[in-house]
C-alpha cells in the first residue's frame, strides 16, 4: 500500500461485501476518484483490522455471513462508536430501507447500482463523518475546559445557562452580586468565551451526563 493510502488523516471508504467480485469493483471505483479504500468479506474481518478507526464512511452489504449489516449497524449504534453507512442490497425491501435510514445510514443503494449514485452516497457520507469528528473535537475542548472549573463555578455555569440574572443566583446561593460576576467572568475565562451567548452555547454541548450531574 502507498504511503499516501496509511495516513491516518485521510479518509478510507471501507468495503464489506461477501462477494470479491462487487469488493474489487467498488475498491477500484473509489480509487479512481483519489479516495483511499479497503475491503473485507465479513464485519468479523473488519472488526479485527484498524481500518475502522480511520475517518471515512462503510460501504456495506445488508447480507453478510456471520454478523448481517443490519445487525453490525445496531452494535455500532448501540457501542457508540457510529460511522456514516452506504448500504448495498440486491433485493429492494421498503421495510429494511426505512430502518436502514431511521438508525442513521446515509443511502440504500439496490443493486446494481450507478457508479455515479454510489460515488455521491459516498461523498456525502464522509462529509457527515468529518462533520461528525470536528464537533466531538469541540465537545471534548469544551468538556477539558470544563474539568478545570470549580465546584462553585460549574454552579454559576449552570445557572447562567439556565437564564438566571447575577442577583438571582446571588440570591440562591447566599452571596453577593460582586461575587457572582467574579465567577462568572472566572468561568468565561476557563472555557475560553467572549460573550454570554458563547457561553451557553459551549454549556449545550457538554454530554447531557455532565450537564445534569448535580454540583456539590
Amino acid at each position: 500500500m502507498s504511503k499516501r493510502g496509511t495516513d491516518a488523516d485521510r479518509a478510507l471508504v471501507v468495503i464489506v461485501d461477501d462477494d470479491e467480485r462487487v469488493r474489487l469493483a467498488i475498491q477500484e471505483l473509489v480509487q479512481s476518484v483519489g479516495l483511499d479504500a479497503a475491503c473485507f468479506a465479513s464485519t468479523q474481518e473488519l472488526l479485527e483490522s484498524e481500518a475502522y478507526e480511520r475517518p471515512g464512511c462503510l460501504v456495506l452489504d445488508v447480507r453478510l455471513p456471520g454478523l448481517s449489516g443490519l445487525d453490525f449497524q445496531r452494535q455500532l449504534n448501540s457501542s457508540g462508536k457510529t460511522k456514516p453507512i452506504v448500504f448495498l442490497t440486491g433485493y429492494a425491501d421498503v421495510p429494511m430501507t426505512v430502518q436502514a435510514m431511521k438508525a442513521g445510514a446515509v443511502d440504500f443503494l439496490t443493486k446494481p447500482f450507478r457508479d455515479q449514485s454510489l460515488l455521491d452516497a459516498i461523498k456525502d457520507a464522509i462529509e457527515c463523518d468529518i462533520a461528525r469528528r470536528a464537533e466531538e473535537t469541540i465537545v471534548q475542548q469544551h468538556l477539558d475546559r470544563f474539568d478545570t472549573l470549580t465546584a462553585r463555578e460549574r454552579q454559576i455555569l449552570r445557572e447562567v445557562a439556565n437564564g438566571r440574572l447575577n442577583k438571582q443566583i446571588a440570591f440562591d446561593l447566599g452571596i453577593s452580586d460582586v461575587t457572582v460576576k467574579l465567577h462568572r467572568s472566572n468561568v468565561m475565562r476557563k472555557m475560553q468565551v467572549a460573550s454570554v451567548a458563547s457561553l451557553i452555547r459551549a454549556w449545550e454541548m457538554l454530554p447531557s451526563g455532565v450537564r445534569e450531574k448535580d454540583v456539590h
